[in-house]
């Protein structure tokens, strides 16, 4: 039997919300080993200037527990 413990992080990117994801599970990945998935909760998007300045993703994300 296996135990999975989840995490919660929220990261941003100033391009689109798949590169928020990806920058959150790689930096993420550096500490928290056997991650086995990740799912976005929220998503939001910081206005400037009438455009689109930063996306931001709320993740779950999954690992396996020793």
């Amino acid at each position: 039997m296996s135990v999975l413990k989840v995490l919660e992080i929220m990261c941003s990117s100033d391009k689109s919300w798949e590169d928020a994801a990806k920058k959150g599970i790689e930096k993420t990945s550096k500490t928290v080993k056997g991650i086995k998935s990740a799912w976005v909760k929220d998503q939001s998007v910081k206005v400037k200037d009438g455009k689109a300045a930063e996306y931001r993703v709320t993740l779950k994300v999954s690992f396996e527990v020793d």
